[in-house]
């Protein structure tokens, strides 16, 4: 089984990427971000000919996120816990429904936090501190987890071609990571870096100063699986060809496969 997650940059300006990339690399699950679309303005049937199921959380023009799926989507819940009154439209889960298990998926678009210092960096430190919990929580269900979409986190130096260049940023700030070694913590598994421990694992390349062109990326795209899921982990990787595409997102598809 495969999942990817993709911050897609605007789903309606880049439904032709989309469609193309999914007729190429087949993925079960999908999860998008930053699909930049209400819930009825989103291109569903498109992409439902393609044999997807589709459960969208969106906000006009900003945010939004999604999750497509070959299999039977139960459960959706839409909005992350903890504020109800953040009306942001940053997170949703799902379980996907298998002949003989499932796995729940969320899918999240974690704030930017930039510029430091302002209600911004407090409101993503906030949404960080109520991802932790509802993570917590969903570990009590026992199920494989995967929790995957746009982190807005730097976690390493290894995960930026040029990490001083990200000093002054939110995401590579000091309470930014701290609270992504404490989901870890918990028990959850970065898959990528299960897979590939090396430099020059990016997911994200700027549209200026040519830094598609100059590789100078960093990574901020994860899949963090649970302890069910990550024993069913069998590869990870980072679909590095869509960045290269006219129109592309500046993001990239991240993916994992599972043996369930």
């Amino acid at each position: 089984m495969r999942i990817a997650t993709w911050n897609i940059n605007g789903v309606k300006a880049r439904i032709d990427t989309l469609l193309q990339w999914l007729r190429l690399a087949e993925p079960d699950v999908v999860c998008l971000q930053e699909i930049k679309s209400v819930d009825e303005g989103f291109p569903a049937s498109d992409i439902e000919a393609l044999g997807y199921n589709v459960a969208v959380h969106g906000q006009k023009g900003f945010n939004g996120v999604a999750i497509l799926s070959k299999h039977p989507l139960d459960d959706v819940r839409r909005g992350l816990p903890g504020d109800p009154d953040d009306l942001q439209a940053r997170y949703i889960e799902a379980v996907v429904s298998l002949p003989e298990s499932v796995v729940r998926v969320g899918g999240l678009y974690l704030p930017n936090g930039n510029p430091i210092g302002t209600d911004k960096f407090t409101y993503k430190l906030a949404w960080l501190a109520r991802l932790e919990a509802h993570a917590k929580d969903l570990l009590t269900l026992e199920e494989p987890l995967v929790l995957c979409g746009d982190y807005n986190i730097i976690p390493e130096p290894a995960d930026a071609k040029t990490p001083a260049a990200w000093v002054d940023d939110a995401l590579y700030q000091p309470q930014s990571r701290a609270a992504w070694r404490r989901l870890l913590a918990l028990g959850f598994t970065d898959a990528v870096r299960a897979c590939d421990a090396g430099a020059g694992v990016y997911s994200f390349w700027d549209y200026q100063a040519g830094a598609w062109q100059k590789d100078n990326g960093i990574r901020i795209d994860h899949l963090l699986l649970s302890p069910r899921a990550a024993d069913r982990l069998v590869a990870a990787g980072v679909d590095r060809a869509p960045r290269g595409w006219d129109k592309p997102s500046d993001h990239t598809p991240v993916w994992i496969e599972l043996d369930v």
